[in-house]
């Protein structure tokens, strides 16, 4: 019992670190689109983004492997989590491609 509520607990701190991560990149495109300093802002978005996941996989793990398990799954439950309810609807995504882009 105690071992699955720990492993719930990886879980749960694997879906936020994805939230937060996935949340940040969909900020982070969404805000610099028309800024001239558009290419700074990525990068420090992704170190940012990259350091706060990996220290949390490193914190949350604790050199259990099943932790880790347990954490990247939560992770990956928050991307397709993201990427559905931030999904762009078909026709829009359609006139982009035709358009090139612009």
């Amino acid at each position: 019992m105690n071992e699955a509520l720990i492993l719930s607990g990886s879980l749960l701190a694997g879906v936020l670190l994805g939230a937060f991560f996935f949340g940040g990149l969909w900020w982070t495109i969404r805000s610099s689109a028309p800024s001239q300093w558009s290419g700074l802002l990525f990068s420090a978005s992704l170190l940012l983004r990259m350091a706060v996941a990996v220290t949390g996989f490193y914190l949350v793990s604790h050199g259990d492997w099943r932790k880790l398990v347990a954490c990247l799954a939560g992770f990956l439950l928050a991307r397709i989590a993201v990427t559905r309810l931030i999904s762009i609807p078909a026709a829009k995504s359609t006139h982009i491609l035709e358009e090139g882009g612009q």
